[in-house]
């Protein structure tokens, strides 16, 4: 009796620890089953896509590597490798460095009206990009009296520029709106990372007589190296992506003016204006590939340049 009861009571803890499992699986079902859906199928299917010729209507037929030929054999992709590289590097790398310095300074004991500054630093994030391109469209209208073209003339003495017909002038205007649009989103994340530094670091350095520069340099940088590898991560991926911002920059001209077309624009083009699916799948694998390198790179600079400033402050 006392063995049977012992196994009664053992087969009921068991039923009811896989009632406790199969609940957790339930109450975590419906993310995966969405992921499924949205996420893994479509990347899936992308993957088997990038090796049919298909239009979206006819059936599928197997062409090999004769997509992934096709597009690497375009001089049209590689323009648009070209200016997805030199408009993140122009949009990104300059926000991040600016990001760090304005973090620093909002985080500043004597800065008044703090909560003021890092909403508006923070709301450009916010703004829709239709309202954002609407803006820059204004400002670096083509026209001699618009504001871009009144600063270099007045103040600098240079000739205006058409800005949304020539090819510098597009690429430097789209880079100022990524600029404007995220660097108050990597700041938010850099002051979160200064606030978890210890006061008592700041505080032995002034008492060793650094200055703020100093302090910003070689106690503030390097504690700071898991929120840099972040939005170092973060730019890199969405530089590599960069759509919306030359596509409402431009309007209707986007995607038939070479010097700001971009990768996802290229694939978008393929996709939905040649109905040429296949290579636009295989542009899509191209760009993960792209997209993976340079994340790799700049993970190992970024961890580089934290060891390096690790060993100076000793």
């Amino acid at each position: 009796m006392n063995s049977a009861s012992k196994l009664f009571k053992r087969k009921k803890y068991r039923s009811e620890e896989k009632k406790d499992m199969i609940s957790g699986y339930l109450y975590i079902a419906p993310f995966f089953i969405i992921f499924a859906l949205i996420g893994l199928y479509p990347a899936l299917f992308s993957i088997y896509l990038a090796f049919q010729k298909w239009n979206g209507l006819s059936p599928m037929t197997f062409n090999g590597l004769a997509n992934f030929e096709l597009v690497l054999t375009d001089p049209l992709f590689w323009k648009s490798v070209y200016n997805t590289i030199i408009m993140g590097l122009m949009g990104t790398a300059p926000q991040l460095v600016v990001g760090l310095i304005l973090a620093y300074l909002l985080n500043l004991a004597f800065l008044k009206f703090k909560g003021f500054f890092r909403v508006t630093i923070f709301m450009p994030y916010l703004t829709s990009m239709v309202a954002v391109a609407l803006i820059f469209s204004v400002l670096f209208s083509n026209h001699e009296s618009s504001l871009a073209n009144y600063v270099l003339t007045h103040l600098f003495g240079l000739d205006p520029i058409a800005w949304a017909a020539s090819e510098w002038g597009t690429k430097i205007a789209i880079s100022l709106m990524v600029f404007w649009r995220w660097v108050g989103y990597n700041t938010i994340i850099y002051l979160a990372g200064i606030q978890s530094i210890p006061n008592e670091l700041y505080e032995a350095a002034t008492v060793d007589g650094a200055n703020k520069f100093q302090q910003l340099w070689y106690i503030t940088v390097p504690m700071m190296k898991p929120f840099i590898i972040l939005t170092v991560f973060t730019s890199t991926v969405g530089a590599m992506q960069l759509f919306s911002e030359p596509t409402v920059f431009l309007g209707a001209d986007a995607f038939t003016r070479d010097e700001a077309m971009t990768i996802v624009m290229y694939l978008y083009r393929d996709a939905f204006r040649l109905q040429s699916f296949g290579t636009a799948s295989a542009t899509a694998i191209i760009l993960l590939v792209i997209i993976t390198i340079f994340a790799v790179i700049n993970l190992r600079l970024t961890q580089g340049f934290g060891r390096k400033k690790r060993g100076v402050s000793k």
